[in-house]
């Protein structure tokens, strides 16, 4: 089992921790601000086990089926979580419309709430950690698991003050109030991690920066090449890649055109992680002149 697999498997015990935490304030409380937080949770708790499944899976090595490899399974498990979080925003909404026909007295409130700062400060910290290793291991699961748990702790704040605030002001709206605002919030939480990740699935390019620092080694880097064109990049969960023609002299031997191909592989994976490269060497009557030039 690889660090990410170790990492998403240790995210399912401890959303199991904080989902039976927030289950406990909102069973004491009745709050509807507190159950749209459990609600989250359980998302928490599947979409960890969705990021598990998915890079067990992106770790099988290429075959015959899959030459390119089987990474591009962390995106449908980033769309998927992304998924949950709408279900679990429209679930939310539901329990608020019931609480607000029926309104009713907050039970044990400073209960609930201590329960739910236990949950939040475990979330806080597991947050941290985890986008951390997943930035480093270039994980799109992991990313989308983090920044969801992330904005967990945020709407988790954000109904234990408002909640504090209700008891203290004795406005009961307020309560369902906050839960609305959950929802509408995680809604827009699950809709940019869709985002994201249909842009991995659709073969997305990376970011603009990243792009022209790989234009800049690549001019860098191809001494005696003429000219490098149709440079093209995608990712592929943690793979990125790159592929482009680079057009030298038409006397130069194969071997002087490997040498200059092996040179400019090796800055760029100096430079770069989880990069794979295929470059396509032309004699210069292919020049474009609009490509990337050789300094």
């Amino acid at each position: 089992m690889g660090k990410a697999e170790r990492l998403a498997a240790v995210s399912i015990v401890l959303g199991l921790v904080v989902l039976g935490l927030k289950l406990a304030a909102w069973w004491f409380t009745g709050s509807a601000a507190l159950f749209s937080d459990a609600a989250e949770s359980v998302v928490n708790v599947a979409a960890s086990s969705a990021a598990f499944l998915a890079l067990r899976l992106a770790a099988v090595p290429p075959d015959a089926d899959h030459p390119y490899g089987h990474d591009k399974a962390e995106f449908f498990a980033a769309v998927f979580e992304g998924a949950l979080i709408v279900v679990a925003a429209i679930v939310i909404l539901q329990n608020v419309w019931h609480v607000v026909q029926r309104p009713g007295h907050l039970a044990e409130p400073w209960l609930g709430v201590a329960l739910n700062l236990a949950a939040t400060a475990i979330n806080l910290v597991w947050s941290r950690i985890l986008l951390a290793a997943a930035r480093r291991l270039r994980s799109p699961a992991l990313v989308a698991d983090g920044k969801h748990l992330m904005s967990d702790v945020i709407t988790s704040a954000g109904v234990i003050a408002g909640l504090c605030l209700a008891v203290a002001t004795g406005i009961w709206w307020l309560d369902p109030l906050l839960a609305a605002l959950t929802a509408l919030y995680i809604l827009v939480s699950g809709g940019l991690v869709i985002r994201d990740s249909v842009g991995g699935l659709m073969d997305a390019a990376p970011a603009a920066e990243i792009v022209t620092r790989i234009r800049q080694l690549v001019g860098v880097h191809a001494e005696g090449a003429i000219e490098a064109h149709d440079l093209r990049m995608r990712h592929a969960g943690k793979l990125t890649f790159l592929e482009f023609h680079l057009v030298v002299p038409g006397k130069m031997t194969v071997s002087e055109s490997h040498n200059i191909c092996d040179r400019i592989e090796a800055a760029l994976r100096a430079e770069m992680d989880g990069l794979r490269i295929t470059i396509h060497v032309e004699p210069e009557g292919k020049a474009k002149y609009q490509g990337v030039p050789v300094l």
